[in-house]
């Protein structure tokens, strides 16, 4: 059977349901399979296969010891009634009315779950992994028999769609924190509305890479990690991009895409294609590349940042350094200086070299930076290209994709978008697909706005945007607004939050977020 072991280390083995439920290593390292590049899918042989069907190839090959009947029974329950298009990952097709500019551009929308965000595609069958690798669980192993919490940290998206994912669900326990002040109101709102009796939401006075490394140290904090298992029976495991089990099944929406485009004669069997993902911690990219390596026929991973451009300047100069301003943006899910999945990349391009892997974790830890040969970084950039917008760009981007296409973007689409327009000229008959991250209504405020810029361009809707006191509106009046404008209608798992009770109120320091997590637990 197949393992699993940290980045940082060799020497402890675990099947992929034990890697599932631990979360992260010991040592501190993320967990990875060394057999990825043979795991070869045929990616000409998806086309007309249902997401589901795809998503049972690629699992089949990333989580080994999961039986098809429990992978049967794991997609089934996540990707049914929950998402509103059958596809679960539909591409859609960027051109103006002619047919005839930005042919070779396509959007893969990844919001059509019942948080909106791509996050619920993995979050939606993660639990299901959870609940069958605790069943299976020996008696001697430390998770039999405990409750599982999971501790999430977020910087906008992670967070709702787990507690979507995990609430009320048996044996199970879900904290999420979430940096103050720092999320949008609707991403605040849909987590601090959430209902379950196994769920707890707390905000954290500090920004995204502040509350994500206090999450990291919980989780290797052995005293804690004691008290909790003999006073709480309770076992910490994680819900972020650093579980296996949160990454492997964004690996599936690759496949789709391409199987997507070879259904509609888009392209031929074998030829590469590029994807443009705005990421912040490196898990949505990082899927690709996993696809990558497991045959799928890529161009290049465009990695695209907003203002928070530490992955831009790391992949164009071979130095991560944290050690910068950190911007709020209007993408907050991308406001992260930390980015914990570049460990994973880094460990399987130099080849497996775990000492090195040690050594540029331990400088990011002491200094806030690492850096690569210039080798290294040659061959990363064989396989990852990146840009960056910053905020008059997503402004930009929103509009401009509106006024070509018809077409509304969220903001973090935005970067991606820019970024895709701005690559363009590389490889100009390639097709590309850029990742739509989230529901613009998630983000009504900022999408309204941009279109404002362009006010008067679309007969009759220069009234609703030139609206009296619109800035004195709230976000469910912006989206209402938005409706108007577009033609498109508000998910209605996110107009509801409007009168939805408020249930967490909580806030802590970083200090303090130990201590919330053994009383959730308690």
């Amino acid at each position: 059977m197949e393992s699993f072991h940290s980045t940082r280390s060799t020497e402890s083995h675990l099947t992929s349901k034990q890697a599932i439920l631990k979360g992260i290593a010991d040592d501190g390292g993320l967990f990875v399979n060394d057999s990825l590049a043979g795991h070869y899918i045929d990616a000409s042989a998806l086309a007309g296969k249902s997401y589901a069907d795809i998503a049972r190839t690629v699992l089949h090959a990333l989580l080994p010891d999961f039986t098809g009947q429990e992978l049967d029974g794991c997609i089934a329950g996540a990707y049914g009634d929950a998402f509103d298009d059958p596809r679960i990952a539909p591409v859609h097709r960027v051109a103006a009315a002619d047919g005839t500019h930005r042919a070779h551009h396509y959007i893969l929308e990844l919001f059509h779950g019942p948080t909106c965000a791509f996050k619920d595609i993995a979050l939606q069958i993660l639990p299901r992994f959870m609940a069958q690798a605790a069943a299976a669980a020996e008696p001697a192993d430390p998770s039999a028999g405990k409750r599982i919490m999971i501790l999430t940290a977020t910087s906008g998206d992670t967070g709702k769609a787990a507690l979507a994912g995990f609430a009320d669900c048996p044996g199970t326990a879900i904290t999420v924190f979430y940096p103050e002040g720092k999320v949008s109101d609707i991403q605040r709102l849909q987590m601090a509305t959430q209902p379950g009796g196994n769920v707890r939401v707390c905000a954290v006075r500090g920004n995204f890479d502040d509350v994500q490394t206090a999450v990291k140290h919980i989780f290797t904090d052995q005293p804690l990690a004691d008290r909790l298992g003999t006073e709480a029976h309770t076992l910490l495991s994680s819900a972020n991009s650093i579980n296996i089990g949160r990454l492997v099944p964004q690996v599936a929406y690759y496949f789709s895409a391409y199987a997507q485009l070879l259904e509609t004669n888009a392209v031929a069997a074998g030829i590469p294609v590029d994807f443009i993902v705005p990421t912040g911690n490196f898990g949505n990219v990082l899927a690709g590349y996993y696809a990558r390596l497991m045959g799928l026929p890529v161009g290049k991973l465009v990695v695209a940042s907003d203002r928070n451009n530490v992955l831009y300047d790391f992949l164009t100069t071979g130095i991560y350094n944290r050690n910068r301003a950190f911007y709020a943006t209007s993408s907050p899910s991308m406001d992260i200086l930390v980015s914990s999945n570049l460990e994973r990349m880094l460990y399987y391009v130099s080849g497996g070299d775990t000492a090195l892997i040690c050594r540029l974790m331990d400088d990011l830890d002491r200094t806030g930076s690492f850096s690569i040969s210039p080798s290294l970084l040659a061959e990363i950039r064989e396989i990852f290209s990146c840009g960056w917008a910053d905020e008059n760009d997503v402004t930009s981007a929103i509009a401009s994709c509106w006024e070509s296409y018809r077409y509304v973007i969220d903001p973090h689409t935005a970067c991606g978008y820019h970024v895709m327009m701005q690559s363009q000229g590389n490889s100009p008959e390639r097709p590309q697909i850029l990742l739509s991250t989230a529901s613009p209504y998630k983000f009504p405020r900022t999408v309204l706005n941009a279109l404002d810029s362009i006010r008067g361009s679309v007969p009759g809707e220069a009234g609703a945007l030139a609206a009296p006191g619109k800035n004195g509106l709230s976000d469910f009046q912006y989206m209402d607004i938005l409706s108007s404008v577009s033609g498109t209608v508000p998910p209605a798992q996110l107009r509801s939050l409007d009168s939805a009770p408020v249930r967490f109120n909580d806030t802590v320091d970083i200090a303090d977020m130990a201590g919330y997590v053994e009383q959730a637990a308690g």
